[in-house]
């Protein structure tokens, strides 16, 4: 797959944001948000958990089309909590994901698992949503994003209540580690090209801060691949295509963790 997938996606996102702010200035988002209501620290769950698998709500991805067309988050998330995920990650993307903000706002009555909102997040108005809707964390990728742009973000977000998945490819990322992020992501997929590869976990695992929690993201499905991961130091795993394939994503969390 030749063209740079990443690249389209950003570049609808802006202007979906833009669209968003047109609807809802930023000025009412501040104003409707209600910081007191509690957060669930996703940092602290993947490091108290045995397994560590961050359970995914997706409904299709620019490589693979529809995984899951009709799957409706009130069907799936109490079935993942009751199989044993450690949080949950929900797409909020829409044209390339099939995913919306209110599949968030649905499952968070729920569930007490803690959910990472999973988009391509540019600006500070996508922060504030994600608290609104019930998120407890979100998604910073490095290759969307200038160094300064990452650190202030991931500072916005903190302020917000929100924790900071950041997510890397390669190691020439590895300057968008800063103070406030607070799990640090290897994505085994390219989002360039979409090609997989679960050795770049491994390859990148030496070079990452020892006081960072490590997440494993991508092309999981093998549980003797996550045993090998823990062994790398990696305390997080995010999957989603081999449970929403299935006919049932919960008993197949649930068959996957018994093998763990």
């Amino acid at each position: 797959m030749k063209k740079d997938i990443l690249s389209e996606i950003i570049a609808n996102k802006r202007f979906e944001v833009d669209f968003q702010k047109r609807s809802i200035s930023f000025e009412q988002l501040q104003e409707s948000i209600n910081l007191t209501l509690p957060t669930h620290s996703m940092k602290k769950s993947l490091m108290e958990s045995a397994t560590g698998i961050i359970s995914e709500f997706k409904r299709r991805s620019p490589s693979k089309r529809w995984i899951n067309e009709q799957a409706r988050p009130e069907d799936i998330i109490p079935g993942y909590e009751a199989a044993g995920a450690s949080a949950l990650s929900i797409l909020t993307d829409e044209k390339f994901f099939g995913g919306r903000m209110r599949d968030i706002r649905t499952a968070r009555p729920l569930t007490t698992l803690p959910i990472l909102r999973k988009d391509f997040i540019i600006d500070s108005y996508q922060l504030y949503q994600a608290r609104i809707i019930g998120a407890d964390a979100v998604l910073l990728i490095a290759a969307a994003l200038e160094v300064n742009q990452c650190n202030e973000l991931a500072a916005q977000a903190h302020e917000l209540g929100l924790e900071v998945l950041l997510e890397l490819h390669n190691e020439n990322e590895l300057n968008h580690i800063g103070n406030n992020i607070d799990m640090v992501g290897i994505n085994n997929r390219n989002l360039g090209t979409f090609h997989t590869d679960v050795a770049n976990s491994f390859r990148l695992a030496e070079l990452l801060p020892t006081d960072k929690v490590l997440v494993s993201e991508s092309g999981l499905s093998d549980p003797d691949t996550i045993r090998r991961l823990q062994e790398a130091g990696f305390k997080g795993f995010l999957m989603g295509e081999a449970f929403m394939k299935t006919n049932n994503p919960a008993d197949a969390l649930k068959e996957f963790i018994s093998s763990l």
